[in-house]
């Protein structure tokens, strides 16, 4: 096998295998052989992303390169990371990687590009939001972001916190209202940016699909057009 993607996940373990089933339904293969080759990391004893970036609590960096350099040494030749606020620490990782890297982040920006939007909303956790990993490069596109209120964050973080719990009724509940209100302020589409919202939200998207754009889906199509055109 000359190529081989590697899945850096475990962020949380749901995410990592809603990942691992969208390169399975979008590669065109009709046969075991013709899937693309991939390498999963799911250690789940990664430090919070959020917990770290908001409140200085432990740095996960040191648990992502060392994930990062076993999926390395297992042949990957690019890596993908199952977690949009772990790309707060995309730069430090690529900088320390011997291969290439893919960004969540990018892929779904040119999505939204593409799209010709010009006001999206953003459901995402705390730090991602804090950080502004997607307000920034969404800006530089000329596209307005719209956020939930000081409350509804609160709401969206809860919600993402309780499906990890599997408390999924609960975890729905909320977040719906949430992507109701951005809607309402006049967001053409949101977009997912925590990889556990498009679990959240399936039911959802399968009604209005046009109102979402998935990261998680985003960069898997980034991931399998980087492989054919190796």
């Amino acid at each position: 096998m000359k190529h081989i993607i590697g899945i850096l996940g475990g962020m949380g373990p749901a995410a990592t295998a809603d990942m691992f089933q969208k390169f399975i339904q979008l590669i065109p293969a009709s046969c075991d052989q013709n899937h693309i080759p991939l390498l999963i990391s799911s250690i789940p004893d990664i430090p919070d992303r959020s917990a770290c970036i908001l409140n200085h609590q432990q740095d996960p960096e040191q648990h992502l390169l060392t994930y990062l350099h076993n999926l390395e040494k297992a042949g990957a030749t690019c890596i993908v990371i199952a977690c949009n606020t772990a790309h707060f620490w995309f730069d430090r990782l690529q900088a320390k990687s011997n291969v290439k890297m893919l960004s969540m982040i990018d892929s779904t920006v040119n999505c939204a590009v593409k799209m010709g939007v010009k006001k999206i909303g953003l459901l995402a956790t705390n730090a991602t939001v804090a950080t502004k990993l997607y307000q920034n490069a969404l800006e530089k596109q000329g596209i307005d972001v719209v956020l939930p209120t000081t409350e509804g964050q609160d709401q969206v973080m809860e919600s993402i916190y309780l499906y990890k719990a599997g408390k999924i009724e609960q975890s729905v509940s909320l977040m719906e209202i949430e992507q109701q209100a951005l809607l309402e302020q006049g967001a053409e589409c949101i977009i997912l940016g925590c990889t556990e919202v498009p679990l959240i939200l399936s039911e959802a998207m399968k009604k209005q699909p046009h109102f979402y754009i998935d990261s998680t889906l985003e960069l898997v199509k980034t991931a399998i057009d980087w492989y054919y055109q190796q």
